[in-house]
């Protein structure tokens, strides 16, 4: 399935989702700014010290895109291109398309891939908001010419959705930094891991999908892996992953075309 010599893929993501994630949950929230500045640090502060790390080891990674942050941040979004990072589709706005009828899930879909091609970059993957489909969305995927989707947990490989034309590129909770990371603001509940904890899960995960020779796929957002404490575990982790010769580290896009 691999290149020549290569035991496993990796491949290193990133769901830019600015304000859009808060303003999406609740529309009120986009008269609160207090609140959007938890997504505007992604932009702001966190995306150019990712693309700097990305660029220290090498790496290209694929950015899925809300279309409606790449309105608001269109100049992040030409760096991530210009840096040579693939671009994917995470909706129009940060919807859960399982919220929407056909109708709005496909003018949602519609809208989003129209910003993100006006890049200049071929669309070809999609992420849903929410990892979650509805019962047309895979049909709308094929009709607007996506190849690979990447949402669902049931492997550890790409593969081929059945009776459908979309390459799988399998994610997992285990591996998004927002289930380790994510602060409930709302009940005061949830920890929020140290990075040494999250790299210990992260290298565990790691190992098995070497020594299964699997794709490693994993999830991260910039206003949440891209604390300076965190863009140390990324660092660390980033230098670990490449000190294996036998890793073809590559985009979303490019797993996919080994589906």
């Amino acid at each position: 399935m691999w290149p020549e010599g290569m035991r496993c893929a990796a491949s290193f993501t990133f769901d830019f989702d600015a304000e859009e994630a808060w303003v999406a949950d609740d529309p009120a929230n986009a008269d609160r700014p207090g609140v959007l500045s938890q997504g505007s640090y992604g932009a702001k502060v966190a995306v150019p010290l990712i693309l700097d790390l990305l660029r220290a080891h090498g790496v290209t990674a694929t950015f899925f895109v809300p279309g409606r942050v790449a309105e608001r941040h269109r100049e992040r979004v030409e760096q991530i291109v210009d840096a040579g990072h693939e671009l994917a589709h995470h909706g129009y706005t940060h919807t859960s398309p399982a919220s929407l009828s056909p109708e709005d899930e496909e003018t949602e879909l519609v809208k989003g891939l129209e910003v993100l091609r006006s890049f200049g970059t071929e669309i070809t993957g999609y992420r849903s908001p929410a990892w979650d489909f509805s019962p047309h969305t895979e049909r709308l995927l094929e009709r607007h010419g996506f190849g690979y989707s990447s949402n669902f947990m049931d492997d550890l490989r790409p593969y081929r959705r059945a009776g459908s034309s979309l390459i799988e590129v399998p994610i997992q909770w285990i591996l998004d930094d927002a289930a380790h990371f994510w602060f409930d603001g709302d009940t005061w509940t949830k920890k929020i891991s140290t990075a040494s904890e999250v790299r210990e899960i992260w290298e565990g995960e790691f190992r098995g999908y070497h020594r299964l020779g699997g794709a490693f796929v994993l999830t991260m957002h910039p206003q949440v892996i891209g604390r300076p404490y965190r863009l140390e575990l990324l660092d660390g982790f980033l230098g670990s992953v490449r000190s294996h010769d036998d890793v073809w580290i590559a985009t979303c896009r490019e797993i996919a075309a080994r589906g």
